[in-house]
This record gives C-alpha cells, sequence and structure tokens, in this order.
C-alpha cells in the first residue's frame, strides 16, 4: 500500500509528568495508536503532521524531546495489522458512546418517575447530551479508517436528542401547567 505514517517517539526531561501526561493526552486525541510507551503512529496527513509538529516544538521548548518520522510499512499484512489496531481502539470508544447513552436514557426514565421533569433537569440532561455530541465528534474525527460502531454510536446519541426532546415536553407541561389534571 502507498499509505505513509507518522512513528513519534517523546521523551521528557527527568520524568516530567505533566510533559508527558500532555503530550500522551494530546496524541491520543489525534488517535495515536501506541507501539510501546512513548512510541506511537498516526496516519500521515495534513492535519496530523501539523499536530504531532506542534507536539514536537512544545516538547522541545520545555526541555523535553520529540521526533516525528514518515514511514512506510513494510507488506500490506504488517499494514492490515495497524488498521485493525486503530479501528480496534475507535470500536471501543464507539461503544462507550454507546454504554453511556444508555446511562442518559436511565437517567431521564429516574427523573420522570420521580416527576422532576423540571427546566433544571433538562439543562443538566442537555449538558450531557452536548458532551456526548463532542465525545462522539472526538471520536469520529479520528477515526481514520471506519471503524465499526460508528453508525450505532451515532444513532445512539440521535436517539438521546428524540428522548430529550420527550423530557423537555414533560418539563415544559410541569412547569407551566399544562397537560395536568386540575
Amino acid at each position: 500500500m502507498d499509505r505513509n505514517w507518522l512513528l513519534i517517539t517523546i521523551s521528557t526531561p527527568g520524568g516530567s509528568s505533566t510533559l508527558r501526561v500532555w503530550a500522551w493526552r494530546r496524541l491520543r486525541a489525534l488517535g495515536a495508536h501506541y507501539l510501546q510507551q512513548s512510541v506511537c503512529l498516526l496516519p500521515a496527513t495534513a492535519e496530523t503532521r501539523r499536530a504531532v509538529n506542534r507536539v514536537v516544538a512544545r516538547l522541545a521548548e520545555e526541555g523535553g524531546q520529540g521526533r516525528a518520522l514518515e514511514i512506510a510499512l513494510v507488506g500490506a499484512e504488517q499494514e492490515a495489522a495497524v488498521i485493525e489496531a486503530f479501528q480496534g481502539e475507535r470500536s471501543d470508544e464507539y461503544g462507550e458512546v454507546v454504554e453511556r447513552t444508555g446511562e442518559f436514557h436511565g437517567e431521564l426514565a429516574k427523573e420522570l418517575g420521580r416527576g422532576r421533569a423540571t427546566y433544571t433537569e433538562l439543562e443538566e440532561s442537555d449538558a450531557d447530551l452536548a458532551r456526548l455530541k463532542r465525545w462522539l465528534a472526538a471520536i469520529e474525527a479520528r477515526d481514520y479508517f471506519d471503524a465499526p460502531g460508528r453508525g450505532e454510536a451515532e444513532v445512539a446519541v440521535e436517539r438521546c436528542e428524540q428522548a430529550l426532546a420527550e423530557f423537555e415536553s414533560e418539563a415544559i407541561n410541569s412547569e407551566i401547567g399544562t397537560g395536568r389534571d386540575e
């Protein structure tokens, strides 16, 4: 295959955990697949090159060291294994989103069961939904190889939107007194 990859290595001075954790989080947010501690791979795209260059530059500014080497993997089998690892990581993340949407529905059902369909609860649930959407968008941005589970996660988040709209109707009815027998 004619795909290029970025092989990224990082080291931090004196075991600086703050800088190491920052670099790890930034690279994981890009979707990096770790081969071993402080060594990871990313597909070489314009976006990943720019982002990795920023990570390497900050490491250098703060006394650490980073390298980004553009490489080609040897053989289709090797590349297929790496792509499968990327897909597995994203698929796991999509599964976590689906799991959290179940918790979202459970929370709405609990509040409805308590008769607490209020504006305050709606606001909290709206914020929870916004977090789910941002999380899903972040996973999709680093899903370079169309991992299984994306569609299921998208549908699960859409169902949360629908459930929240229904909860909102209940909250409106509860707050303004319509829909109740008086």
